[in-house]
């Protein structure tokens, strides 16, 4: 990838026989090696041992995030990277100011997935996660019930809790949890009542 050989010869610097952990993302394994040769389109390595580790989590997090202002979803994606989240969708929600085309969807895209590398590359994670495409709200609704657990963060909730709902995924491995978070202006009643209906289904 061209990025990473960039990344290993002009930003870390490094030279024949220096060490380097590297990590296949396709099983998440991870080695120690030493570089051998770099080149202009390829680095070659020689693997010493193979590291027993996994940083990834045995939960599977997906953040639903409504659109932000300005340049606020790229300190979003940064910090949900770092905090172990799979992958995170962007959602166009009612009282979302910001309003995107086509074009400016792709761009935007583009340089989250971005942000999303650097920070796994930053903290050790053994994935990228993926910045998936803009969806509306309403589309959640035909996936809610693929997750184990689906957490919307409405602040006019009285009636159940954050701790209630991690008290019933609490020691179990392996399951899926979607999060919603609203934009600035928070989630709207209507949307609410729409996600609701499909979770009692």
């Amino acid at each position: 990838i061209g990025s990473d050989i960039n990344h290993i010869k002009n930003v870390l610097r490094m030279h024949v026989n220096d060490k380097i952990e590297i990590c296949n993302q396709e099983n998440q394994d991870n080695y120690n090696c030493i570089i051998e040769k770099i080149g202009e389109d390829k680095i070659e390595c020689l693997i010493n041992e193979k590291l027993e580790k996994n940083t990834e989590p045995n939960i599977k997090v997906t953040i639903f995030q409504g659109l932000p202002k300005s340049d606020k979803m790229e300190l979003v994606i940064q910090k949900a990277v770092e905090l172990g989240v799979n992958d995170i969708t962007p959602v166009e929600m009612g009282r979302c100011i910001v309003k995107l085309n086509e074009k400016e969807k792709n761009r935007k895209l583009e340089r989250w997935q971005k942000i999303s590398e650097v920070a796994s590359k930053q903290c050790n994670r053994n994935i990228i996660p993926k910045i998936n495409n803009i969806i509306p709200i309403k589309d959640i609704c035909d996936i809610i019930n693929e997750y184990d657990c689906f957490i919307i963060a409405y602040e006019k909730e009285q009636r159940n809790s954050l701790k209630n709902e991690l008290q019933k995924i609490n020691q179990k491995d392996g399951i899926k949890i979607g999060v919603l978070i609203g934009p600035e202006g928070g989630i709207e009643e209507k949307e609410i009542e729409l996600l609701s209906q499909k979770v009692q289904k």
